[in-house]
């Protein structure tokens, strides 16, 4: 009898286990004895590490010691707090940090020198460290859904950064250092408090999405239609009034878009000025030839 009950308990004890909560695969591991390496996935491209919506509140200590590993995402986490460990990872050339809790990130970024695309989207940041300036590898940047209002100036030693997403924070103007990030073809401020775009953004002069959409910007300067390169200009749901007359130089807008996900110039809900809301139905090229002849004109 004894024997049986036992036996019995014993099942429901391992039924109950199986109903029970899962452990996150890497804690599941780590239990089970197996080296942390294991958890590695060795792509075509990258030896990678997933460890996106675990629930954690802070880094496994193990993760550090994972020298190889070079794509790595810990998105959609709680994580409070990313330790100066981090510069360990010397190889990592992809990193995901978005949807967390971060209020900062280490100086030991800088020590990343290989970094080509870094996501620190939907976080609780209100600064960059100067020291991501020393990832001079890096192409993409997105830092949207933040509380930053100014970048460090040693941005501007970021020379092959491409593409930067800085929508949804609290940038009052476009940051100086931008305007020296000469290989940047994609360019995302909107949702932010910009009143205006500085002459300067001329100096852009690979800039091909310009998305400005959502801010307080009474006019578009006319540097900017110097920008050959311009194939999607958004500019939606500003304060603008009256349109620059050489806008008729962005060759590459092939259309006004409504849709936001298409090329073109983007301006609705804005307060433009009689005769423009007429012309701008007109399409595109209604809308240069009537720029074009104001000019000429004046």
């Amino acid at each position: 009898m004894g024997t049986e009950h036992s036996k019995s308990e014993e099942r429901r004890s391992m039924v109950f286990l199986r109903k029970g909560p899962k452990l996150p695969a890497w804690e599941d591991a780590l239990l089970a004895g197996r080296e942390p390496k294991s958890l590695l996935k060795r792509g075509l491209r990258y030896v990678s590490l997933s460890l996106i919506m675990k629930g954690m509140t802070s880094t496994p200590d193990f993760l550090w010691g994972l020298h190889e590993v070079q794509k790595l995402n810990l998105s959609r986490n709680r994580l409070v707090v990313i330790p100066p460990s981090l510069g360990k990872l010397d190889r990592l050339v992809v990193l995901n940090l978005g949807g967390n809790c971060l209020k900062c990130l280490p100086k030991e970024i800088g020590l990343l020198r290989n970094l080509k695309v870094l996501f620190v989207n939907m976080n609780c940041l209100k600064e960059v460290p100067a020291e991501l300036s020393l990832c001079r590898k890096l192409e993409v940047l997105s830092l949207s859904h933040n509380c930053i209002s100014q970048l460090p100036l040693s941005f501007t030693d970021l020379t092959s950064l491409r593409k930067l997403n800085l929508s949804n924070n609290r940038f009052v103007q476009i940051p100086l250092c931008i305007f020296a990030l000469r290989s940047l073809d994609f360019l995302h401020l909107g949702s932010n408090k910009l009143e205006n775009i500085a002459e300067s953004i001329q100096y852009l002069v690979n800039l091909q999405i310009f998305i400005v959409e959502n801010n307080n910007i009474r006019s578009l300067p006319r540097s900017l239609c110097y920008i050959s390169t311009l194939e999607l200009l958004n500019a939606d749901y500003n304060a603008i009034q009256t349109l620059p007359d050489d806008l008729y130089l962005l060759r590459r807008l092939r259309r006004i878009a409504w849709n936001p996900m298409d090329k073109g110039l983007h301006i609705a809900h804005n307060p433009l000025s009689r005769p423009l809301p007429e012309v701008v139905e007109g399409g595109l090229d209604a809308l240069f030839s009537y720029l074009r002849d104001k000019k000429e004109h004046n």
